[in-house]
């Protein structure tokens, strides 16, 4: 399977302005700038659409190792905080912080941080990165 996402700039890193665009057609045109991705203003940046992928995939993975385990969740949500560090050669995500909360009848807490610590791992997303993966569970 592949699949693509796109991206077009124009001007310089202060002053210039992107549009983030997905294949799918999920995201089309999705502004973002050097002011959306370090002053915190509107439009989306590289670290939150990682989060966001990073969250999707976990999720989906710990739904496919629920059900190998008899188990199905009535709901989970997942929040994925991408830390992203000036290092000595520009920047780097340094971090990726998962937070689940879930309601899964049937659950015991030990065998549900297991199986989220065995998505954690084994998700495509998380393989990608060299960042230290950290996971909170929350059984509902």
């Amino acid at each position: 399977m592949k699949t693509s996402g796109s991206a077009v700039w124009t001007g310089g890193i202060k002053d210039g302005r992107g549009a983030i665009s997905t294949a799918s057609g999920a995201l089309q045109a999705a502004p973002y700038g050097f002011s959306s991705r370090f002053e915190g203003k509107p439009g989306t940046n590289p670290e939150e659409l990682i989060g966001a992928a990073h969250a999707g995939c976990f999720t989906m993975a710990l739904s496919l190792i629920l059900g190998e385990a008899g188990l199905t969740a009535e709901k989970m949500e997942t929040k994925a905080e991408v830390t992203l560090d000036k290092v000595a050669d520009g920047f780097s995500i340094s971090a990726i912080h998962l937070d689940l909360q879930a309601k899964i009848p049937g659950a015991d807490k030990a065998k549900f941080e297991e199986l989220a610590n065995k998505a954690k791992q084994g998700c495509p997303v998380s393989k990608l990165f060299k960042a230290n993966i950290t996971l909170t569970t929350t059984l509902l």
